[in-house]
């Protein structure tokens, strides 16, 4: 599937992030005479099945650009690094909410020829829906994951920095996918900001010449984020050890 990158981080937020670690609860409160069938018990093809959901409804996020219209009026009233970091919301936000939502028929497909060990119908995905917003209890807010932050700082830092033109968005979204791939890395999408700030420092050091690393970069996502310097620089080292270590 070609989707944004904010559909499929915000996709990757909804499943890892607030999903699968919510879920235990959620089948424990619901007992097992109420709950369904696709719980009792959760399969690697269940999960397949809800990995699919959290992607379309990631393509499919409720409008709310009307009230984002509505709230820009009010920007001059904030200072212009405030206006920026709206902008770049805002600007994201569109982007998924512009995402041309893909149908049911087209996950099902996709199912089909990716499940292997069970067949799921289009009401098995419209059940699977429900029961994915009643894990999530219907938040499906999308400003709160790494790639929004992750985003906003690499602009800001762009426009700080000659050497924030050697950083690209694209290298911060490998280094994103990497930590995804391992359970014991992707906990720390639960801490965005900080996520993000490491991220961009782990860019800076990986694509930076040696020779050019005269902004303190550090300092900087400190300032910007309020994070901890040896929070960051602690993240930092194991996202190195991750991203470089042989395959």
């Amino acid at each position: 599937l070609q989707v944004s990158p904010i559909v499929k981080y915000s996709a990757f937020s909804f499943l890892a992030d607030r999903f699968v670690p919510f879920l235990p609860t959620f089948i424990q409160a619901a007992g097992t005479s109420s709950s369904s069938w696709l719980l009792r018990p959760v399969t690697q093809s269940t999960l397949q099945l809800f990995a699919l959901i959290s992607l379309w409804i990631s393509t499919k996020v409720p409008s709310f650009v009307a009230s984002l219209f509505s709230f820009a009026t009010l920007l001059p009233f904030f200072s212009h690094r405030t206006q920026k970091s709206i902008h770049v919301f805002m600007h994201s936000c569109m982007q998924i909410h512009n995402s041309r939502p893909l149908s049911v028929a087209c996950f099902k497909s996709l199912a089909d020829t990716s499940i292997q060990e069970q067949h799921f119908t289009t009401r098995n995905f419209l059940e699977a829906e429900v029961l994915f917003m009643q894990v999530l209890n219907f938040e499906i807010g999308t400003a709160n994951i790494a790639f929004f932050f992750l985003e906003d700082l690499w602009v800001q830092f762009k426009g700080v920095a000659k050497v924030g033109e050697l950083i690209s968005i694209e290298v911060c979204m490998d280094i994103m996918d990497l930590l995804y791939e391992k359970e014991e890395m992707s906990v720390h999408f639960r801490s965005p900001k900080s996520l993000a700030a490491s991220i961009l420092v782990t860019s800076y050091l990986i694509t930076v010449p040696k020779q050019k690393w005269e902004f303190p970069v550090l300092a900087w996502v400190n300032f910007v984020t309020s994070c901890k310097e040896d929070d960051i620089t602690r993240l930092v080292t194991k996202i190195l050890k991750h991203v470089l270590r042989p395959s």
